[in-house]
């Protein structure tokens, strides 16, 4: 009894001594574990993936909406004039109370013609949709909006019709089936006489190029009949190629014969040649099928034809062909490179200043503008290499131009692969690194040497994080347009860079580019209200390159991935 009265009052003592423990409230907890970290980086992932998203959306949006085929709107104004065409911003689609820039199109007949008015709100009184509406597109001056009014078709064979617009139609098939059968191939003729002159002009210059160095007179005089050969050869292609022009300008001017007689929005008839017209249809008449199958043309078109009208009509062949064929060659000159520089970086060489310097200096160069890499392509492949190329393998063609010593698309290949090198560096040396010391050692304990641990263990296990560096490699290429401008893109290419002609592939010839066709489209379009969509279709077209060779480097990273684990298991 005693002892436990004794214990009960030390408890109570020690009760009333000891401070009373206060709770810690949650927002001390809040802050105290560092909780607020992690809703901030949460929201910081999540603001990006909210801008990417928009940026995509905005791009996919307007891209994909550039050939749906949208109605024609007939506008009467209150100074009784009307005007017939398409509204060009979304501002104003679905509010009839705000000013909006308005395309009537028509251009080429008056000089004064406006392809593009701003049309003040107040000022419209009524908006129809008339059902009979053509939308005509050309080859060139874009497209005209009217009513079909007669076809003067005297070459054509047009079948009857009770419609206008299928005896329209008609008449566009006849034309292209006459110019098919006989434009086209003489054209052909054209372009292989074109060729032929070519390569005898170039045999004709070896020949004066030999005849300078050569000093034993039978030399001279077997270089000079062959000289004069060749010079009669070319006399026999020029009055060939002469006859065949001839022949062409009088099938243009018998085709050009055949017109559509077509009435614009101001009551004036026009007449529209037949093979200057690309097609034409009646917008606010067709279904939903009819819209499909337009806009699935028009993506068609545009994958497979050159452009026009200054690159705001027609398709983006070339600068498709000319990104592709870029990002390919540029893998193929950095992708070695880059991995057996990391390879030594991470396996062979000793640490050491100079390495530390190395490394130093390999972070740096990742993080210098482009621009100043095109300077360098300019100054040493163009200027230094290209000219010594030329002076060694190709001194008979000086006198009529540099062959390598401008620019050209092998030039500007390297200089991208020079520019995406010490991602790959970087990326290979990480790879290297993290592999465990334990499975080199396993392998130098199996009797394996440091090239056979190399190739057969360290590589193939680091290869997943190897193609991570050349995916981020690949996608900053695909952008990059400053180096380029200087290296070999142009605005507008006659040939590509491989065609049928021997050797076929044309390291040589400059070329066109999607990032360059875009800022030309964007910022050098003499119609820039009517390129506007067109930017967002090659914004599209180059975030899906990036996207597929992305998603196909990822593809055979992943199945090198599951490989290595198989192996493992």
């Amino acid at each position: 009894m005693g002892n436990s009265k004794i214990m009960a009052n030390q408890t109570d003592t020690t009760e009333k001594t000891l401070p009373a423990v206060r709770r810690r409230p949650n927002r001390d907890k809040f802050w105290g574990r560092g909780e607020h970290m992690v809703w901030i980086a949460g929201g910081t992932l999540a603001a990006i993936l909210l801008g990417a998203f928009i940026l995509l959306f905005v791009v996919f949006a307007n891209g994909l909406a550039y050939f749906w085929p949208s109605r024609l709107e007939e506008i009467h104004l209150s100074d009784g004039s009307r005007l017939l065409g398409r509204r060009v911003a979304s501002l104003g689609e679905g509010r009839r109370d705000t000013d909006f820039p308005f395309r009537t199109a028509n251009k080429g007949f008056d000089p004064k013609t406006e392809a593009v008015r701003q049309i003040k709100a107040k000022d419209v009184l009524a908006v129809t949709y008339p059902p009979d509406t053509l939308v005509v597109e050309r080859l060139e001056n874009s497209e005209f909006y009217g009513t079909f009014v007669d076809l003067e078709a005297p070459d054509l064979d047009v079948p009857a019709a009770t419609n206008p617009l299928q005896r329209f139609q008609a008449a566009l098939r006849a034309s292209d089936q006459r110019r098919a059968a006989e434009l086209d191939p003489l054209l052909a003729k054209i372009s292989a006489i074109s060729d032929r002159r070519e390569n005898i002009q170039n045999a004709q210059l070896k020949l004066q190029h030999a005849k300078e160095s050569a000093a034993n007179a039978d030399r001279l005089g077997t270089l000079d009949t062959a000289i004069d050969q060749l010079q009669g050869q070319l006399q026999e292609i020029d009055a060939e190629n002469k006859q065949h022009v001839v022949e062409r300008l009088d099938l243009e001017s018998r085709l050009k014969k055949n017109v559509a007689l077509l009435r614009d929005s101001q009551g004036n008839v026009r007449r529209v040649a037949l093979v200057d017209i690309v097609r034409v249809y009646q917008p606010n008449e067709m279904g939903i099928f009819s819209r499909l199958g337009h806009y699935f043309t028009k993506v068609w078109e545009l994958l497979s034809t050159p452009p026009r009208e200054s690159n705001t009509e027609g398709g983006v062949l070339p600068a498709l062909f000319g990104t592709v064929a870029l990002i390919f060659l540029m893998a193929i000159c950095s992708f070695p490179l880059g991995v057996l520089a990391g390879v030594y970086l991470g396996e062979y060489a000793q640490d050491g200043a100079l390495v530390r310097l190395v490394r130093i200096g390999v972070n740096n160069l990742a993080g210098i503008p482009s621009i100043v890499y095109g300077i360098f392509g300019v100054g040493f492949f163009i200027n230094y290499l290209g000219v010594k190329l030329d002076q060694v393998f190709f001194a008979y063609h000086l006198s009529k131009g540099p062959v390598f010593g401008t620019g050209g698309v092998l030039w500007a290949a390297l200089t991208l692969g020079l520019l995406t090198v010490p991602v790959v560096i970087v990326a290979t040396e990480e790879a290297i690194r993290v592999i465990p010391r334990s499975v080199r050692e396993s392998s130098y304990a199996l009797g394996a040497t440091k090239f056979q641990t190399l190739m057969r263990v360290i590589l193939p296990s680091a290869s997943p994080g190897i193609l991570t560096g050349f995916i981020l490699a690949m996608a900053r290429a695909a952008g990059e347009v400053a180096p380029l401008m200087l290296t070999g893109v142009v605005n507008s290419a006659a040939t590509l860079p491989m065609d049928g002609r021997f050797p076929y592939i044309h390291l040589e010839r400059q070329f066109m580019h999607l990032g360059y066709q875009l800022y030309s489209v964007a910022f050098q379009s003499p119609d820039a209200e009517a390129a506007r969509p067109l930017v967002y279709v090659i914004a599209l077209l180059l975030v899906l390159i990036v996207l597929v060779l992305s998603g196909l480097a990822i593809i055979l990273r992943n199945r090198m991935r599951k490989t290595l684990q198989i192996r493992t298991i």
